[in-house]
Order: C-alpha cells, then sequence, then structure tokens
C-alpha cells in the first residue's frame, strides 16, 4: 500500500514557476515508478510526466517539455515536478500517481495509487 499527499500548488502569473512535491508513504517507493497527471476544468485528466523508479527513464507530455522537471529522491519518498514559464493552460489540478511498474507509463490505468491533487492556477 502506498499513500501519496501533494503539496506545493498556488496561484503564479504567467512564466513564473512553482515545485511540487509527492510525498509517499511505506517503504517500497523506490520500487514504484510515479507520474504526474493534471486535470483542467472540464476536461479529461491527462498525463505529464513520468519517472522510473531509479530515475533513468523519463517521458514528458509535449505540452510540457522544456519547461517542466521531474526528479525523484527515494531516500525521501518524494517525487517532484519543477514547473517553470507556467501559461494560463496550465492551470489544473495535478496529481501525483505511483504504479509496480519496471518503465514509467503515460496511461493512468498502469498506476495503482493516486494522490488527492493539489490545484495549480496560472494567471495572464
Amino acid at each position: 500500500q502506498v499513500q501519496l499527499v501533494e503539496s506545493g500548488g498556488g496561484l503564479v502569473q504567467a512564466g513564473g514557476s512553482l515545485r511540487l512535491s509527492c510525498a509517499a508513504s511505506g517503504r517500497t517507493f523506490s520500487a514504484y515508478a510515479m507520474g504526474w497527471f493534471r486535470q483542467a476544468p472540464g476536461k479529461e485528466r491527462e498525463f505529464v510526466a513520468a519517472i522510473s523508479w531509479s530515475g533513468g527513464i523519463i517521458y514528458y507530455a509535449d505540452s510540457v517539455k522544456g519547461r517542466f522537471t521531474i526528479s525523484r529522491d527515494n531516500a525521501k519518498n518524494t517525487v517532484y515536478l519543477q514547473m517553470n514559464s507556467l501559461k494560463p493552460d496550465d492551470t489544473a489540478v495535478y496529481y501525483c500517481a505511483a504504479g509496480p511498474l519496471p518503465v514509467p507509463a503515460i496511461q493512468e490505468y498502469e498506476y495503482d495509487y493516486w494522490g488527492q491533487g493539489t490545484q495549480v492556477t496560472v494567471s495572464s
């Protein structure tokens, strides 16, 4: 069982930065691939970024490539999402997810555990 708690969301102006954190409980965090997803009002949840258990494999959605950076610290049971050059279109609730996967996945159904989400609002 893994419990996930996101933090770091907030209100920021376009062009600004935020760093999201996702703290995981359980001693097997390092065995899980981790992903970040987001859901904007009126839209379906979409993939943002994912990282393998070792950090050696990383995927990004095209919409955030070059602006967002996913990383993890297995000693702290935490995964991060550094978000730079934020745009109003990045406004959404951001969720982290964990899955016992050999490689990170971009599909929601691959992940077994989800956090409650943290709101990110980017003003123009």
